[in-house]
């Protein structure tokens, strides 16, 4: 867990949070805080706005009301050089890695670095092998396309770009959906690592249990239009009856059930393996 001063300075700000497509509100007068080194999951069930949210946060969706700020930046007020340069300090991670299909893996993760960036290309290609080794791949990949990777392999390729410029904060969208229970574990590992070695602060969208259970300090429920936050132990305590049903439900059971049995409170680090009883992610969209 972030110490309490970590708390106190939250790097992401978000309040009064309003959006809304056409006449479909999504949030509605949404508050939340996010701790500068913390790991912060979001779930919720289908349709209550998990991506939209990190969307609204990155500036690919306007919000109808509120303020965001990021850094200390309120993101609504800024000139297009200063939103511009404000991008540099995140990294995305999309579903399935969102690569440029015509690029290879060295070329995608390029792209941020010549377009931020004046560095020569022997400095650019050296920064690219880093990437790539610190995204856990092995170095032929940097030649390949992403439709010859598999699943994980563009995941971590997509992670390697979003690394490139050494950025603060981390959004992840459904990082390990669609792996395997033992590839999701090691993505998991993975971004545990980057974030203690790096210090980030990562914000992930997820319906991943184990996820939760493993990496995440605090976590966002999104239900009725606004968040409740907490820690899982914290959650658990809640009296709604979509939060009891998500963590205390037979999937939760599992997931929390691994976890002790890995010896590993919330937010530590988790081994390369999952529960032998399956796959315990919750179904749904990820919207």
């Amino acid at each position: 867990m972030p110490d309490t001063a970590a708390i106190a300075e939250p790097i992401i700000r978000i309040s009064g949070l309003t959006t809304r497509f056409g006449p479909q509100v999504i949030h509605q007068d949404l508050d939340l805080d996010i701790a500068r080194g913390e790991v912060m999951g979001i779930v919720g069930g289908s349709g209550s706005g998990k991506s939209v949210l990190m969307r609204a946060v990155i500036g690919l969706i306007r919000p109808a009301s509120g303020r965001i700020e990021v850094l200390g930046h309120d993101t609504a007020h800024l000139s297009d050089a200063e939103r511009q340069a404000l991008r540099a300090h995140w990294g995305v991670l999309f579903q399935d890695g969102a690569l440029f299909s015509s690029l290879t893996v060295a070329q995608n993760i390029a792209v941020p670095l010549r377009e931020h960036s004046t560095l020569p290309r022997s400095v650019i290609a050296d920064l690219v092998a880093m990437k790539i080794a610190m995204a856990g791949l092995p170095a032929d990949a940097a030649s390949k396309f992403p439709a010859e990777l598999s699943g994980g392999m563009r995941k971590r390729a997509g992670l390697a770009r979003a690394l490139a410029l050494d950025p603060e904060i981390l959004f992840l969208d459904e990082p390990t959906a669609g792996l395997d229970p033992i590839g999701a574990a090691r993505f998991d590992e993975l971004i545990g690592d980057l974030k203690r070695t790096l210090g980030l602060t990562v914000v992930m969208v997820t319906h991943d249990l184990d996820s939760l259970y493993a990496i995440c300090d605090r976590i966002s429920v999104l239900i009725d239009k606004r968040v409740k936050v907490g820690t899982i132990a914290e959650l658990m305590r809640e009296p709604d009856t979509w939060i009891q049903e998500y963590f205390r439900g037979p999937r939760g059971r599992v997931a929390e059930q691994a976890a002790t049995r890995r010896g590993q409170p919330q937010g530590e680090r988790p081994e390369n393996e999952r529960n032998g009883g399956g796959d315990s992610r919750s179904d749904g969209d990820s919207r």
